[in-house]
């Protein structure tokens, strides 16, 4: 603490919060490695699907169903979007049905896969407040506790109390906003991908049958 009036640092806040700190710091830690994690895993899946169908639709249009399958295994490795296209090219003779199936399955393997951690960025973002909340309602108690074992009260007493008891529900909150936020952009990512397969597949999918 530097002089009388001055800011706290970060370790004095973190020892004034109390015990309920501890889960805060865990739930913080996870909060950032689950988002950085996401973020690495969906930049490296390419999710990208325009060029790839214009590809598929050309290969289609020339009747080059071999040519379509090698594109495409080419860039499974990085592209998600190639697995599922990969998936409607390598039986093109079955009913439009089985094809929708086909794709359908392998569609929803990669979207799990992508949203995997999603859940625990939801939970982070419950938890992390009512933690806050929980460690505010001990710091009152322990606020109350002083000002009735005390045998002059004054103002002073009562607002430290307050102050250090609030340090929770602060670092909850700050940790739930980064939790959501980081669950709202992946899921408006993962969702404008599953609509994009969604009608990419459609066009290969009538392609397909019209040029049997």
């Amino acid at each position: 603490m530097d002089g009388g009036n001055a800011g706290f640092s970060i370790l004095e806040l973190f020892k004034m919060g109390g015990i309920f700190m501890w889960p805060l710091l865990f739930f913080s830690v996870a909060a950032i490695a689950i988002s950085l994690e996401r973020a690495i895993y969906i930049f490296y899946h390419n999710l990208r699907l325009d060029d790839l169908e214009e590809k598929t639709a050309e290969y289609i249009h020339a009747r080059d169903m071999e040519g379509a399958r090698q594109y495409l295994s080419g860039l499974t490795k990085r592209r998600m979007g190639a697995r599922i296209l990969l998936a409607l090219v390598k039986r093109p003779d079955l009913p439009e049905h089985r094809l929708e199936k086909a794709v359908e399955t392998e569609a929803l393997t990669c979207i799990n896969s992508l949203e995997n951690g999603f859940n625990f960025l939801v939970a982070l973002g419950s938890l992390s407040p009512l933690t806050g909340f929980l460690g505010t309602v001990s710091g009152m108690i322990g606020a109350f506790k002083s000002i009735a074992e005390a045998t002059e009260v004054n103002a002073q007493i009562v607002a430290n109390g307050i102050y250090e008891a609030l340090i929770t529900t602060v670092f909850g909150l700050i940790i739930a906003i980064i939790a959501m936020i980081a669950h709202s952009l992946f899921s408006h990512v993962v969702d404008k991908f599953a609509a994009d397969v969604e009608k990419s597949c459609s066009d290969l999918i009538t392609g397909l049958i019209t040029e049997r």
